[in-house]
C-alpha cells in the first residue's frame, strides 16, 4: 500500500498498520441486522403503549391554539394579498406608459 510518512503514522496510532505499513488486522464487515419483526398483535400492542407516554393537551389547549392558527393564516393570506394587489397595479402601471 502507498502512503505517505504522515499517513503511516496516523494509522500506526490508530493501530491499523505495523512499523513496516503491513495491515495488522482485516477489517470486520458490518454486522449484519436482525429482523426484528412483530406480528400485528405485538405491533398494536406496544403501540397502545407508546401512545399512553404521550402528554396530550387539553381540551381548551386544542381549541386556544387552532384558534391562533386560524388568526395567523386569515392575517397572513390578507397580507399577501394585499401585496399581490399593490404590486399588480404597480406593474400595470409600469406597463401602461
Amino acid at each position: 500500500m502507498a502512503m505517505n510518512r504522515e499517513q503511516k503514522r496516523m494509522l500506526q496510532k490508530q493501530g491499523e498498520v505495523d512499523e513496516q505499513g503491513e495491515p495488522v488486522a482485516a477489517r470486520r464487515d458490518a454486522p449484519q441486522q436482525r429482523d426484528t419483526r412483530v406480528g400485528p398483535r405485538q405491533f398494536m400492542h406496544e403501540v397502545r403503549n407508546e401512545l399512553r407516554k404521550v402528554a396530550w393537551p387539553s381540551r381548551s389547549e386544542v381549541i386556544n391554539y387552532s384558534v391562533i392558527v386560524i388568526i395567523v393564516v386569515i392575517t397572513l393570506t390578507a397580507i399577501l394579498a394585499g401585496f399581490d394587489f399593490i404590486f399588480g397595479q404597480g406593474i400595470l402601471e409600469l406597463f401602461e406608459r
